[in-house]
């Protein structure tokens, strides 16, 4: 894992990196994802310590879960030698996020800001060779769908 901060993460990045976190966990607990999230919420309500799950982190993983078997169909067309199981947990949940978003996030949302936010949470929380991986697989989902945003 990276040395650098989340800290200095502004509240959207914390709000997709939060929804990576319940990804990876409904994944790693073989849980659903929607059980995952309404654990994570009540548990927040129920503990001041711990941080709530921001609105936005809700819609993505809401999302995700809505769209899971077309999100991983569109990144696993975008795999070249790779398969989707055999990536790492943490880059393939970023890459479900950041394909949600691609897919159907706001419009006012670029898509080079989405795949931007997506390369700098794997800074982060990834190996050094999975910020560019997940930018050129992100690259490839954009154009998949002949993309409506600028990127």
């Amino acid at each position: 894992m990276s040395e650098k901060s989340l800290a200095a993460f502004p509240a959207r990045r914390k709000a997709r990196k939060r929804a990576v976190d319940v990804l990876y966990e409904a994944e790693q607990r073989d849980r659903p994802i929607r059980e995952i999230l309404e654990a994570r919420r009540l548990l927040a309500m129920r503990d001041p310590q711990m941080p709530g799950i921001p609105e936005y982190t809700m819609t993505l993983v809401e999302g995700v879960a809505a769209d899971l078997d077309a999100i991983d169909d569109a990144v696993s067309a975008c795999l070249e030698g790779w398969e989707l199981d055999r990536i790492a947990a943490v880059d393939r949940n970023i890459l479900r996020v950041a394909t949600y978003e691609l897919r159907h996030g706001d419009e006012a949302v670029d898509d080079a800001v989405v795949i931007s936010e997506a390369v700098k949470i794997a800074d982060v929380l990834c190996g050094d060779d999975s910020p560019g991986f997940i930018n050129a697989v992100l690259q490839s989902v954009a154009r998949l769908d002949g993309r409506r945003r600028a990127s």
